[in-house]
């Protein structure tokens, strides 16, 4: 799965990353690109820069360099030769490749209207290897399905700690049915709006989201909940990273239209999370009645705390 994204980069790059560790290949999660500086490569086992050899190098002087003529190689393979094409992903900052892989972008920002219009002389990729892992998503089902109904459940962690894997094999299992949980199959809305959750590519989800799932790719999330209420009837509903105000208007709406609610939102601690003006609304209307924090102690999706609506504990220690 991970080699088919090294063809994209220049033939002395694509050779050494194939010369690394099976270890750490099967364990990347980036590799970033820098024009004039070295490949940076991050796994959950080790992070640092890439050397000819294959080795992976705490010394940015000892990593391969990137060129500005690999970085003009990889872009123009990356948009089919066709850039300006691609200018509406241009502007959002990210492009998505087959397999759901997502590929940050960084540069000159162009404006129009005091709003970014697209990325110009773009200096920097981060290729971030979307890893589908069937089966996580079954750790949680004790603490947000209680056998007839799904509790609606806000997902909290920092980065990188597995958060949209989770919430990707929870679109699966209900969209499936699950019946060793007594879960039937049920009718999934996924806004997936940084084209994380199914890593679509050209509409089409990338990533097993389940047979009875309607995705909106690269959608806002308020704007997209809304569709999906009015227009798609799902029985659940999932999106990531909510934390603007119009987010919680489409939350309620969807609890009023009595659709089930799992989401997901950057944090770490519950009295850091409860002083956001956003997230407070959300906790006052008790819109979520499961709050579950992650983090990466035991590697990814390590379940910290649970909490239910009014903030009382349910497993785990204090997180405040």
């Amino acid at each position: 799965m991970v080699e088919a994204l090294f063809h994209f980069l220049p033939d002395h790059i694509e050779k050494a990353l194939k010369l690394l560790p099976e270890t750490i290949r099967s364990t990347l999660e980036e590799v970033r690109l820098r024009a004039e500086r070295p490949v940076e490569i991050i796994s959950s086992l080790k992070e640092g820069f890439l050397t000819s050899a294959g080795d992976i190098t705490p010394l940015p002087s000892n990593g391969l360099i990137v060129s500005p003529d690999d970085m003009a190689h990889i872009i123009n393979l990356m948009t089919n030769h066709s850039l300006y094409a691609m200018e509406e992903e241009l502007r959002r900052g990210y492009l998505t490749l087959p397999g759901g892989h997502r590929i940050g972008l960084s540069g000159r920002a162009v404006l129009k209207g005091g709003r970014i219009s697209h990325l110009h002389h773009i200096t920097g990729l981060n290729l971030r290897l979307a890893r589908e892992k069937i089966g996580t998503g079954e750790v949680l089902l004790p603490y947000i399905w209680n056998g007839k109904e799904v509790y609606n459940t806000l997902i909290i962690s920092p980065p990188r700690a597995g958060k949209t894997t989770l919430i990707r094999d929870l679109a699966r299992i209900f969209s499936y049915g699950e019946s060793r949980f007594g879960i039937s199959g049920m009718r999934v809305g996924v806004v997936d709006e940084r084209s994380e959750i199914a890593g679509s590519y050209l509409g089409i989800p990338q990533k097993d989201v389940g047979p009875r799932t309607d995705v909106l790719d690269g959608c806002p999330k308020a704007e997209g909940m809304m569709m999906m209420i009015r227009s798609m009837s799902p029985q659940l509903l999932i999106t990531d990273e909510i934390g603007q105000e119009e987010d919680v208007v489409a939350l309620l709406e969807a609890i009023n239209a009595g659709i089930y609610l799992i989401a997901t939102a950057h944090g770490e601690k519950l009295d850091e999370i409860e002083k956001r003006p956003i997230l407070q609304k959300i906790f006052r209307y008790q819109v979520f009645q499961r709050i579950i924090f992650l983090s990466r102690r035991k590697g990814a999706g390590t379940i910290e705390a649970v909490y239910d609506g009014q903030g009382k504990r349910v497993l785990g220690g204090n997180l405040r």
